[in-house]
């Protein structure tokens, strides 16, 4: 056994990564194979990833060290463009002499240390650090508001296109030849990073103001210079196949882009203000797989329910609340779970924002005379299982999914409307006949986003006796429970928040519901109704939610109305 074997093993001893027993199965291996020990080590994972790191690291004599995002000058960092290190995971931590520190993911590395060494002149040294904490060090030194006023300085002090360029890097809009592309690539790269559904580019007195819309809330990020306002909306516009010319009316537009191997769909929409024209962009990610009804509905109760009102051959379902409610997503997974090579389904949409394989989409275009009815009837002759109709707008276009859902087809579709209960009477309302709303549905579903508490920095406390009795429903609590406190940290841009959930209240149309829509009775006798079958509101799903720890009390407040 040579000497890097058995410091290996030594290594692996002293650190007591394995047991006594798995230890000894390793070396066994090794002397029977004749196999490097970190080869059977990966081979048969025996060690988490940063564990082997770790390892891998000692045994080529390279220091493993825990990397502090803070401890890093920028200075040092940015002497590698960001491109390198998001590709190879790595950042330079330090200068000494004519040698540069580079904290690396995967130490063993050489194309990239010699693609450092090419870029800087200095003498790779590669030291190990975990993924997670590179991670963050990246985000942290290269994130959308040190790169843009990067940018920025480069428009005030006029830098020659040469030395705009992002270190011979194409990037999403092309080769950079200017700091305005540079600039709009930074903003849009940085909302791709920050996982934003939008981009706010709002002209203002003193500047134009750039936010991003992060878990549902708009989040400031930085503010342009005015003295180039319009030089970025023209470079938006023209991307995006807008007339920059026109001023006066807004306009729509799209930009295809590919950032680190993903490709983004950016939809570009105009409004002309008293202060410029104001851009939005809708960031759209068409590699996503998100359309997996496990991966939408979380709660393994609301899974079974929606699962069960899909499995009726015929009839209506409807998806209520109020715009970015998460409807449309929770309606795409169930057109997955139903969409089979037997089955027909067709959607119409306005717009339809993602591709879904094997479901024909139909777009409407209300100035060619395509609206909602219109696609309607032209569907129902396509021979159809499933429908999907976008939104229920006027009565046309709901006594055809009326009729569709009575005549042996799947109706999906939304509706805006507080509670689960409120579709019945605003179907009516329309103009619908209550008897035809009460045979056609099989249920409604009311739905809800909440922002979920940080994993890496949220707190635990004990509810004060006022939380306990509006969680409880107890006027003296006989115990007060644990729930969680958001905090912040760099990982979440320090909002305490990371990544939302879905909440449900689902409602089928029991015969006793059925009776009640037919003689036309109020939502709250529905309501009750329903809750007597067995449904959980919004507030109790929002509840059981912050009991569980995954939100907060203050986050579910502001999107149910837990007094009620």
């Amino acid at each position: 056994m040579i000497d890097t074997q058995d410091s290996t093993i030594a290594f692996l001893e002293q650190e007591d990564m394995l047991s006594k027993q798995a230890l000894e199965e390793v070396v066994q291996e090794h002397l029977k194979t004749g196999h490097s020990v970190l080869s059977i080590l990966k081979g048969q994972s025996y060690l988490t990833e940063d564990q082997f790191l770790k390892v891998l690291a000692v045994s080529h004599g390279i220091d493993f060290i825990t990397l502090e995002p803070d401890s890093i000058e920028q200075v040092v960092a940015h002497l590698v463009p960001f491109e390198l290190a998001d590709r190879h995971t790595l950042i330079p931590i330090k200068v000494e002499n004519d040698q540069l520190f580079v904290a690396m993911s995967s130490p063993m590395d050489l194309m990239a240390r010699d693609l450092i060494e090419i870029k800087t002149g200095y003498q790779v040294v590669p030291v190990a650090a975990t993924y997670d904490a590179i991670r963050l060090a990246i985000q942290c030194q290269f994130d959308v508001a040190n790169e843009t006023k990067q940018a920025i300085v480069a428009m005030r002090l006029k830098e020659n296109e040469a030395g705009a360029k992002a270190d011979g890097q194409t990037l999403m809009f092309g080769e950079v030849s200017n700091p305005i592309t540079k600039l709009v690539t930074s903003i849009v790269r940085g909302a791709i990073d920050a996982l934003a559904s939008d981009v706010h580019i709002e002209p203002q007195a003193a500047g134009t103001r750039v936010r991003y819309r992060v878990d549902g809330m708009l989040q400031q990020t930085l503010t342009v210079p005015a003295s180039v306002q319009n030089e970025v909306t023209s470079h938006i516009k023209i991307k995006a196949g807008m007339d920059i010319a026109e001023k006066r009316v807004p306009q729509d537009g799209h930009i295809s882009v590919n950032h680190m191997g993903h490709e983004y769909d950016l939809r570009v929409s105009t409004l002309p203000s008293v202060g410029g024209e104001k851009i939005v962009i809708r960031v759209l990610d068409k590699d996503a797989q998100k359309w997996d009804i496990d991966s939408v509905v979380l709660d393994t109760e609301s899974n079974k329910k929606l699962r069960k009102l899909v499995s009726n051959p015929y009839g209506m379902l409807l998806m209520t609340g109020p715009t970015g409610s998460g409807k449309t997503t929770t309606l795409y997974s169930l057109l997955q779970l139903v969409s089979t090579p037997k089955r027909n389904v067709i959607t119409v949409e306005d717009p339809v924002e993602y591709r879904l394989n094997g479901v024909t989409q139909v777009q409407t275009r209300p100035v060619a005379g395509l609206t909602f009815a219109s696609a309607l009837k032209s569907i129902l002759r396509q021979d159809p299982d499933v429908i999907l109709i976008g939104e229920i707008r006027d009565l046309e276009t709901a006594e055809i999914a009326v009729s569709a859902a009575l005549t042996g087809h799947l109706v999906l579709s939304t509706l805006h409307t507080n509670d689960a209960a409120g579709a019945f009477s605003r179907l009516v309302n329309i103009g619908v006949a209550p008897f035809l709303v009460g045979s056609a549905l099989i249920g409604t579903v009311a739905q809800r986003l909440v922002r979920c508490v940080c994993p890496k920095c949220c707190e635990s406390y004990t509810a004060s006796e006022e939380e306990a009795c509006r969680l409880l429903g107890q006027s003296t609590p006989d115990t007060l429970p644990e729930l969680a406190r958001s905090v912040g940290c760099n990982d979440c841009y320090q909002t305490g928040f990371k990544g939302r959930k879905s909440i449900y209240e689902i409602l089928p149309v029991s015969p006793k519901i059925k009776d009640l829509i037919v003689d036309g009775g109020s939502d709250d006798a529905i309501k009750r109704q329903a809750m007597s079958d067995g449904m959980m509101t919004l507030g109790q799903s929002a509840i059981t939610d912050v009991l569980n720890r995954s939100t907060t009390l203050e986050e579910v407040s502001r999107i149910v109305d837990m007094n009620h």
